[in-house]
């Protein structure tokens, strides 16, 4: 049975899916991930990504609510959004959950 999601289900999972749509904010999202605390510091100094480039990725992960970030001077800290991480994981396994599986669709 295909589930149906709310208008605001859908929004979401599209923010989510767009946030993630690019390698750098990829690779920005599966570095924080693996931290087993928030990362005090440079991402730029961490992965191969020019500092201004970090600066706008970070800022679309963190409107999208995939992570929070705070200024404590003279450090930025970044941590997975954890209740928002759950919530486009859930969205995520439905969406592909209800794709039924062939070998083709035109075959």
């Amino acid at each position: 049975m295909i589930q149906k999601n709310s208008p605001d289900q859908e929004e979401q999972i599209a923010r989510f899916a767009k946030a993630m749509g690019h390698p750098a904010r990829m690779a920005i999202l599966r570095f924080l991930a693996a931290q087993d605390s928030c990362f005090f510091g440079d991402i730029h100094e961490v992965l191969p990504i020019a500092k201004a480039t970090v600066s706008q990725h970070l800022k679309e992960l963190k409107d999208a609510g995939l992570i929070q970030g705070e200024i404590e001077t003279p450090k930025v800290r970044y941590c997975i959004n954890h209740a928002n991480w759950a919530v486009a994981r859930n969205l995520f396994d439905g969406f592909f959950r209800n794709c039924k599986t062939k070998d083709s669709c035109c075959g």
